[in-house]
């Protein structure tokens, strides 16, 4: 017979259980478990706006986010043709993923624990980044604040945006979940 390996449990996925469930529903007054907002997915992109005259540009993003999230990436392309910029409707000008259950609480941990504290004068992240249902969107200027990624492969900096996409039904319930997963937010004057 062949031996099953038990799957480790990610550390965050487990603090939610024990924690952060019995915080949110002393917090908003939950009667049930299964009230408490929860995180979804998580959702990483990354835009490149020299795809179109540069493939090599797009190449070396597709690996950064690649190396960054562990998961396939999927080449993003353009909806509509814009002169200014050179794109026609279909051409390839970026590259996102979809992270979901151990992956993403895994990322999840990698970026509160191991990327953001690598970030110059950083000073918590904005409390304005939620969209009125309870997601919030942050953005990171630079992909070299992960420790995966070897500074001397870098083509160009380059910015990534990260979506969380949780079951809340307001900014407040939202706000207090990654709050107490351990997003720095910064301090309300």
């Amino acid at each position: 017979m062949a031996k099953q390996s038990k799957k480790k449990i990610p550390r965050l996925l487990e603090k939610y259980r024990k924690e952060i469930i019995p915080h949110l529903q002393k917090r908003f007054g939950y009667t049930n478990v299964m009230q408490a907002p929860r995180l979804t997915k998580i959702s990483v992109n990354m835009g490149v706006g020299e795809a179109p005259q540069d493939q090599k540009m797009l190449d070396a993003a597709v690996e950064d986010l690649t190396t960054i999230t562990g998961q396939k990436v999927v080449i993003t392309k353009a909806k509509k043709a814009i002169s200014n910029f050179k794109i026609r409707e279909g051409y390839p000008i970026g590259c996102r993923v979809t992270l979901r259950r151990e992956r993403m609480f895994e990322f999840l941990d990698r970026l509160l624990n191991a990327a953001l504290p690598r970030v110059r004068d950083f000073r918590g992240v904005s409390n304005s980044g939620f969209d009125g249902k309870g997601n919030y969107t942050l953005g990171i200027k630079e992909q070299i604040i992960f420790p995966e990624i070897s500074h001397d492969k870098v083509v160009k900096i380059r910015g990534l945006n990260i979506t969380f996409v949780t079951t809340a039904n307001t900014d407040e319930e939202g706000f207090e979940l990654l709050k107490e997963f351990g997003m720095p937010f910064r301090k309300k004057a």
